[in-house]
């Protein structure tokens, strides 16, 4: 399936049934999944690793390395899940000594020039939007959704089922089941609506959003707001997930909204 026109080089390991279109450049240390297809002038660098049916759309450039000027020429990994479609320009470089790879999960989609840069790692589920730009050793998590134009500062982590409005700047953490948006980056609500598609029932969304009235709504401080949750509401696994989030946080979370 590959074309003369590209460029393979002998020691990537491509399966056999990959679509190489005319004008791909693909390096040595590639390894390349069964049902993937590589559009026509895309770049695939050395250290990269592309999953099964993954699709590569033209000019996309991955494992590039890393826009960090204390990287010096560790051997280094790109890591690519099963499923995922990167469309055009698409940048993703890969890790430095400080993780060792860069991670996209499976499923994803991440749209036209987006920016993944050295030792992030994007969960499983994710929409990336247009331009959106991520900064080094960012974590996003599983069904997160970020809108166009994003911009995410190094060491930030976004939580589970989040949806970040385009054109955000983000600078603190983002914790689970939330909608962000406004500047600065602030708590607008529980992302219901993503949540009910993924087959939360209304109980389950009353009972995170009662979690974040604690957190954004009673004029409580983070440490005086997570007592009173482990106090008066009973454990489950998305109560506590947004509890580890909060308690684990190095940036510490986005604040909430106050209308002017």
């Amino acid at each position: 399936m590959k074309q003369p026109l590209a460029y393979v080089h002998p020691e990537a390991k491509i399966a056999d049934n990959v679509v190489i279109e005319p004008f791909v450049t693909i390096d040595k240390d590639v390894v390349i999944e069964e049902g993937t297809r590589i559009g026509s002038n895309a770049t695939i660098l050395e250290g990269t690793r592309i999953g099964k049916n993954c699709n590569v759309f033209p000019g996309a450039v991955i494992g590039a390395v890393p826009q960090d000027l204390k990287f010096r020429g560790e051997k280094t990994t790109v890591e690519i899940g099963n499923n995922t479609t990167i469309r055009e320009c698409v940048t993703i470089n890969r890790g430095t000594a400080a993780k060792g790879k860069t991670i996209v999960g499976n499923n994803c989609l991440l749209m036209a020039y987006v920016h993944v840069a050295h030792d992030s790692i994007v969960g499983n589920n994710c929409i990336i939007g247009n331009a959106t730009q991520i900064a080094g050793e960012v974590v996003i998590d599983d069904f997160a959704i970020l809108s166009g134009l994003v911009a995410i500062h190094q060491f930030v982590h976004i939580g589970s089922h989040v949806m970040v409005s385009g054109g955000s700047l983000v600078r603190k953490d983002i914790p689970p089941y939330v909608k962000a948006g406004r500047e600065p980056v602030s708590y607008i609500g529980v992302n219901s609506i993503g949540l009910r598609r993924r087959e939360f029932g209304n109980e389950k969304i009353r009972e995170i959003q009662d979690v974040y009235r604690y957190l954004y709504q009673k004029g409580m401080n983070n440490f005086t707001a997570l007592e009173a949750i482990e106090a008066e509401m009973p454990a489950s696994p998305e109560r506590d997930e947004i509890i580890l989030f909060v308690k684990n946080s190095k940036r510490g979370i986005m604040r909430g909204y106050f209308p002017e």
